[in-house]
C-alpha cells in the first residue's frame, strides 16, 4: 500500500476504578506500534471513581499501516466493509468500536472497550468519496 488515505487515527480507552490500567494500556497498544507513546488524563467519575483515558493519534504514513494491519486481522471485517455507510459521519471521520478484553489477548474484535476514529482523507472532502478511500484502504490491508 503505497499511500495511506487517512490524516490520522486516533485509539481511545478508558480505565475505570475497577481495571488495571497496565492491562488497558496493553490492550490499547495492540493496535499501536511498538514503542508508540499513549497517552494519559486522570479524571474523576460522577461517584468520585478515578477514571483514565489512554489514548494515542497516529500520523505518520508507516503507523498508520501498522494500524490498519491489525484491522485487517478483524474477522469481521466483511461485516465491518459492509457498514461503512454507517461508520463514516459528514466529516469524513470513520469510527470503529473495539473489545477490550479482546484486545488485551492480543486478538482484534468488534465489540466494546476501545474507540477507533480515523480522519480520512477525500478530495473532494465528501462523505462517499470517504466511504470508498476507507473501503480500499481495508480491503488493500487485508491482502
Amino acid at each position: 500500500m503505497a499511500s495511506v488515505p487517512f490524516h490520522y487515527i486516533d485509539v481511545r480507552s478508558f480505565c475505570y476504578a475497577t481495571e488495571d490500567e497496565k492491562r488497558v494500556e496493553e490492550a490499547l497498544r495492540t493496535f499501536l506500534p511498538e514503542g508508540f507513546e499513549v497517552d494519559r488524563v486522570e479524571n474523576k467519575g460522577y461517584h468520585g471513581d478515578r477514571i483514565v483515558v489512554l489514548s494515542a493519534r497516529v500520523e505518520n504514513a508507516d503507523d498508520l499501516r501498522h494500524v490498519l494491519s491489525r484491522m485487517s486481522e478483524l474477522d469481521e471485517l466483511d461485516r465491518l466493509l459492509a457498514e461503512l455507510d454507517d461508520r463514516v459521519d459528514d466529516n469524513c471521520s470513520f469510527f470503529v468500536r473495539l473489545d477490550k478484553q479482546a484486545a488485551f489477548r492480543d486478538e482484534v474484535r468488534l465489540g466494546e472497550g476501545i474507540t477507533l476514529r480515523a480522519k480520512v482523507e477525500a478530495y473532494p472532502a465528501k462523505r462517499e468519496a470517504a466511504i470508498e478511500n476507507a473501503r480500499n484502504a481495508l480491503e488493500t490491508a487485508r491482502a
